[in-house]
This record gives C-alpha cells, structure tokens and sequence, in this order.
C-alpha cells in the first residue's frame, strides 16, 4: 500500500547560487559522500531529501543527514535511512522507499513513493 508521494524539482544553478551565499548548506544537508559529487548530483540529493520530505507529510524535527541517497545493488538510487527520518518511517508503518532521480535541461527532479 502507498503510504506517501513527493515530488521536487531543484534548478541547479540557484542550487550552486544557495551553495555560494551559505557555504555551510552543502555540509548541513548533505552527508560528506554526497558533498563530493558533482553539482547536479548534489542538486539530485538536495532534490531527493525535499521529496522525502512530503513523502513522510513533512513533520518537523528530521535531520537531513538520517536520510542518505546511495546505489543499490543494481545501482539505482535508494535512501538509507537512520535517526530521525527512520524513526518518521516506522511510525507510519513504511517499510520501502523507491526513489528515482533526473538531471536535465539545468533541473534536477526526485520522486519518492513510500509504501507500508
């Protein structure tokens, strides 16, 4: 069963613009492997945790850093989640993010469906 959708959309030179005005965001929303990608990667992340976000009906209290993009094993994005955001997910009885991740025409768009 669906539990929760989300959806952002992250123009990445007003990402880079963010990173450039407030150096510290990079390091405040990304975890230090996704820090050393490159910027629309970064942008893809940035995009892929707002998602989440909605996805988990945007409670406050979540750090960013509890939720991770990774590969899985056939190298498709995926969250890894702890703390916080793990927490959020268990108390709405979500048991399987899916996660997809777009760069294109300088925008970066993540979807997230949660499912119990």
């Amino acid at each position: 069963m669906i539990v929760g959708v989300g959806v952002d959309l992250c123009e990445i030179a007003r990402f880079e613009a963010a990173e450039r005005r407030h150096p510290a965001l990079t390091r405040r929303c990304l975890t230090p492997r996704e820090a050393g990608l490159s910027l629309a990667s970064r942008a893809g992340r940035f995009a892929a945790k707002e998602a989440l976000a909605k996805a988990l009906f945007a409670p406050g209290g979540l750090s960013w850093h509890d939720a991770e993009v990774v590969a899985d094993a056939n190298g498709a994005p995926s969250f890894l989640l702890r703390g916080t955001v793990l927490a959020r997910a268990e108390a709405l009885g979500i048991i399987r993010t899916h996660l997809s991740i777009s760069h294109d025409a300088g925008h970066a768009v993540a979807m997230v469906v949660c499912e119990a």
